[in-house]
């Protein structure tokens, strides 16, 4: 190597600090030219993550609301059901016996104003008035 290069190094690295400054400066600049659009990009992503976190929660709501609708609807008609077959099944027994009894009748009115509350209303209350209009004692 000659002097004349010996010497170029060293004003290359005596020019480093230089160049490191103008580096960091020049990369600040691109910095400051570049965070608004980041910040919107940004922005941008939250906003359609919590939306799509939001709509997605909103769908799951309505899902649980529609098969909870349905299970209670399903339970209603049973309970209505059941009420009903209770009804026929007492007018079919007291009928037979030809008399009935106050405390059943009670039980009666109990199931009647129950399977009315849940919508029910047909053949069940002809039946329910039938019992009502028997006789509390057996015919001797």
């Amino acid at each position: 190597m000659k002097r004349g290069d010996i010497n170029g190094l060293h004003d290359q690295q005596r020019n480093l600090p230089h160049d490191d400054q103008r580096i960091k400066e020049d990369t600040m600049e691109i910095f400051i030219r570049i965070l608004p659009y980041a910040v919107n990009i940004l922005s941008g992503i939250i906003l359609a993550c919590a939306t799509y976190t939001i709509n997605k929660a909103r769908a799951e709501r309505t899902a649980e609301r529609q098969r909870e609708e349905t299970e209670a609807e399903a339970l209603r008609n049973g309970v209505q059901a059941l009420l009903r077959e209770s009804i026929v099944n007492n007018y079919n027994r007291y009928h037979d016996r030809g008399y009935c009894p106050i405390y059943a009748k009670e039980s009666c009115k109990r199931a009647w104003e129950s399977y009315s509350a849940l919508g029910g209303n047909d053949v069940a209350h002809d039946l329910y008035n039938k019992i009502l209009a028997m006789p509390t004692e057996p015919e001797v």
